[in-house]
């Protein structure tokens, strides 16, 4: 797989927007916003999902530029980027 089609950016803010919605902000400027309910799946996330202030802790692992739940699940930067839909100005 290419680099265009999966991109090498980080993760440099996250801030939650409602239940499993986040709005992130990579290290290229871009702004996103990304419904994560179907990617909390699995017993990594099973305790993300059920908890809601788990999931509103997440936070930003400025080593790896990843997205990272208390409990040390991560979600990867470019697959995040791919996804998520840019955020349209008002």
């Amino acid at each position: 797989m290419s680099n265009e089609e999966y991109p090498l950016v980080d993760v440099t803010a996250v801030r939650v927007l409602a239940r499993y919605v986040v709005e992130l902000t990579f290290d290229d400027g871009a702004v996103k916003v990304l419904d994560l309910e179907g990617w909390l799946t699995g017993p990594a996330f099973e305790p993300v999902r059920d908890d809601y202030d788990m999931f509103c802790a997440v936070a930003v692992n400025a080593e790896s530029g990843t997205l990272e739940f208390p409990n040390g699940a991560d979600l990867s930067p470019a697959a995040l980027y791919l996804k998520a839909k840019p955020v349209v100005p008002a």
